[in-house]
């Protein structure tokens, strides 16, 4: 239906406009669309279908369809009717030119650009095949958030007094885009990531990005780079998006400007192994990665470079990577050094409770929520070292690993071996496929988790 109210409303532009405009309002009278003038933005992508349409228009928007649509009038028509609660077709906070973006047009028009020279079958995680299009915004006080405007991939200039250069302004998150077994491009819960991008803007007092905002950027990241999201079943567009403190201080203070902005690359599975591999893990007994009331439940940029001496320290002792130990006690685990962690006992799955030093993950909530679904006993609590090491299995989770099946854990030593090498262990397995099912809508999404791009 979304086509064919685009073609009608593209024959505005042609000639005997106002017989074209009354079949218009006879398409829109059945579903509620509202409309309003508004001036073209003063960046925008050229070459896209937006681009044509970009002098003078009208913003629509319909209940039933989650991006609104724009269209080109050559003079104003005195039919144009004014929204009744602008705030319902645009929230105020973001400027409605801010939608004239790719994701507009893409979602509109179903188009798909020809893949990009890639080997699809050679996918690493890394920036190899690092996409061409990023999004950037930038937040001054006296005028907040601006529209944000999709750029060509490259270096962003801050002066070296930046906020995140001398005192860590910074928090990011991960999600993928992948093609679908229906043909279109999907992302993941973008609306969680949006929600934890605030809750972390909040806790390093920065201005947090609108979640509506958020998402349409992530949409429009994608949108401009579907000729870089690899085919069904060879790996995922990978979206980094970031909130950087980038004005200039010099005394210890937040920033006095920022930078929100997304990139991407096509990537392949995140361990060397490959993405069903089980990997080995060794406890870290010497330092800890978060302590209660600290920054552990935070995705801020500082959380992660301390783990690489450790994590390095075990991959040259053969390990994937390391299990921390709470800080408190050093008797429970809490993370490996970017997943969460999963301990099943026949039908019961235990994963560490959200405390404040485990970080929420997106991931690690939709195997809760599967899981459960599924018929398992599923406990956010305190998994001890011993329980650990007596479980049928253990997993992890993460955006990047999507589900890790765990092949051993060392302590003090002592190994627990719990799969075959090169076997990943049976709920892991599970909880994989049927995420990933959902993912790819090889199954049918009946949580609401995946958003269609195109």
């Amino acid at each position: 239906m979304a086509l064919v109210l685009w073609e009608a409303m593209l024959t505005l532009t042609g000639s005997n406009r106002s017989l074209q405009y009354t079949k218009y309002l006879s398409y829109t009278k059945h579903i509620q669309y509202r409309w309003e003038a508004f001036p073209a933005p003063a960046n925008h992508v050229e070459g896209g279908l937006a681009s044509a349409f970009m002098r003078t228009g009208i913003l629509l928007r319909n209940p039933l369809v989650s991006t609104p649509l724009c269209l080109q009038l050559s003079n104003r028509s005195p039919l144009l009717a004014r929204v009744q609660s602008p705030s319902q077709c645009c929230p105020p906070s973001v400027s409605q030119t801010r939608l004239h973006t790719t994701a507009a047009s893409a979602a509109v028009s179903g188009e798909r650009r020809k893949k990009a020279d890639i080997d699809w079958d050679s996918l690493g995680f890394g920036l190899k095949d690092v996409a061409k299009t990023m999004y950037v915004s930038e937040w001054a006080p006296d005028k907040g958030w601006d529209q944000g405007k999709l750029v060509p991939y490259g270096p962003i200039t801050i002066m070296p007094s930046a906020q995140v250069l001398n005192y860590g302004q910074a928090i990011f998150e991960g999600m993928k885009a992948q093609e679908s077994a229906k043909g279109r491009v999907v992302v993941f819960r973008p609306d969680q990531n949006a929600a934890r991008f605030k809750a972390g803007a909040a806790r390093m007092s920065m201005p947090a990005v609108p979640e509506h905002q958020f998402v349409e950027a992530v949409k429009s990241t994608v949108a401009a780079n579907l000729d870089y999201v690899p085919p069904i079943g060879k790996g995922s567009l990978y979206l980094r998006p970031l909130l950087l403190g980038t004005g200039p201080i010099l005394g210890l203070g937040p920033a006095p400007s920022y930078t929100f902005t997304i990139f991407a690359a096509a990537v392949g599975a995140y361990f060397k192994g490959g993405q069903l591999t089980p990997i080995d893990l060794i406890v870290e007994e010497r330092f800890h990665r978060a302590a209660p009331g600290g920054m552990g439940g935070t995705k801020a940029a500082g959380n992660y470079s301390p783990v690489l001496a450790t994590q390095l320290e075990a991959k040259k002792n053969g390990f994937a990577d390391v299990v921390y130990l709470d800080a408190k006690t050093d008797t429970f685990l809490e993370e490996v050094s970017s997943c969460n962690l999963f301990a099943v006992k026949g039908r019961t799955i235990k994963t560490p409770p959200l405390q404040g030093t485990i970080l929420p993950g997106v991931t690690r909530r939709s195997i809760v929520e599967l899981a459960r679904s599924r018929g398992y006993d599923v406990r956010e609590e305190p998994v001890s070292v011993h329980e650990a090491m007596e479980a049928d299995e253990v997993f992890t989770t993460g955006t990047a690993v999507v589900v890790s099946s765990v092949g051993s854990i060392t302590h003090r030593g002592q190994r627990r071996q719990y799969t075959e090498p090169g076997q990943a262990g049976r709920v892991a397995l599970e909880m994989y496929t049927n995420l990933t099912d959902i993912q790819t809508e090889r199954a049918e999404d009946k949580f609401n988790w995946v958003v269609p791009i195109n």
